[in-house]
């Protein structure tokens, strides 16, 4: 059996590792040695083996800022080890192993992801936020296949305000307004991806052929050139400042959000959010009263933590952030703050 063990040393002893917190990372209870990277791994996924903080995972590779922006990669084959580095936790990849004069080392073409890219790769390009006059500007359909109400599949679409060739295009709905769940002010629209359709005929109307189809689709509806996803090398870490914020809405028209869900936050690029940023997602606490005859006692209860999320797209208002986990399910006005 040929095994694929290629070297790639990411803990450099040199450099000054990458500070996030005051405190050493922990290890998780039962944390092994070494682990064989296999296809379907994430690094956070990794991480989880050893530390109770897989977020962290950056500090125990004794990365700086520069490997932060540009991360090394991982490959399955690779074995990650666990050592003792000056007294606190190191991970590193270990050197190539020949297990036979035949053995031969070979690079696999695609490295393991940082997060689960399929869980976020749809919300790279949807749902977007606009601008107010999206609604205005954006060619919309005006007609549908033999006065169909809703379109699926396969049926056509005649869209007014189309003026350039794109072949493919999403399909929106309407944009909303976007308020903030603490101060009630508007953060923005935002337009809820539908599906996707194909320029068949160009005119006025033009003509589409819709490809595909998550939600109804109908009169009235917006379309946005498609783009390619641009999948990046996610690496977690805290901010540097104290943001604080509140969930403003669960992405997918659901109540609550659980683990590998998407959820979008009231903070954004103006007020020092970036891509890679890990938040602790918290229930507000409570006020609550306590009669005692005559007297009434008022109590704040604390926040309870409910789990993590990690952003991985930024507006200048709102961001998006994948729920890495939650030991309960997290709803709108549910607080965040560094982890």
């Amino acid at each position: 059996m040929r095994k694929i063990i290629c070297s790639l040393l990411v803990a450099l002893s040199s450099v000054t590792a990458f500070a996030q917190s005051d405190r050493a990372p922990a290890l998780a209870s039962n944390a092994p040695d070494r682990h064989v990277v296999k296809p379907g791994d994430t690094l956070w996924g990794i991480a989880g083996l050893f530390l109770k903080e897989p977020w962290r995972w950056p500090e125990v590779w004794r990365m700086n800022r520069e490997q932060i922006r540009n991360p090394h990669l991982i490959y399955p084959g690779q074995i990650v080890y666990l050592e003792d580095f000056n007294g606190s936790p190191r991970l590193r990849v270990g050197q190539p192993v020949k297990l036979s004069p035949k053995t031969y080392e070979e690079p696999v073409a695609e490295p393991i992801a940082s997060i689960p890219h399929k869980a976020i790769e749809p919300f790279l390009t949807k749902p977007i936020a606009v601008e107010a006059g999206f609604n205005e500007t954006a060619p919309r359909i005006v007609g549908t296949q033999e006065g169909r109400v809703y379109l699926s599949a396969g049926d056509v679409a005649y869209v007014s305000g189309v003026t350039d060739n794109t072949q493919h295009w999403h399909v929106y709905r309407p944009a909303a307004p976007i308020q903030d769940p603490e101060t009630k002010e508007l953060l923005g629209f935002e337009a809820a991806y539908l599906g996707d359709a194909k320029l068949v005929r160009e005119g006025e109307p033009a003509t589409f052929e819709v490809m595909s189809a998550q939600y109804e689709i109908g009169k009235g509806d917006r379309l946005v050139p498609a783009r390619q996803a641009e999948l990046m090398a996610y690496v977690p870490h805290a901010p540097d400042k104290d943001i604080r914020g509140s969930v403003a809405r669960i992405v997918g028209g659901v109540a609550s959000a659980g683990r590998h869900n998407v959820v979008m936050l009231n903070r954004g690029s103006k007020d020092g959010v970036e891509i890679g940023h890990v938040f602790g997602a918290f229930l507000a606490g409570k006020n609550v009263e306590l009669r005692d005859q005559q007297k009434i006692d008022s109590y704040q209860l604390p926040d309870e933590r409910s789990g993590l999320v990690f952003v991985f797209r930024v507006f200048d208002s709102i961001s998006y952030a994948l729920v890495m986990d939650a030991k309960r399910p997290i709803t709108v006005g549910d607080r965040f703050r560094k982890p």
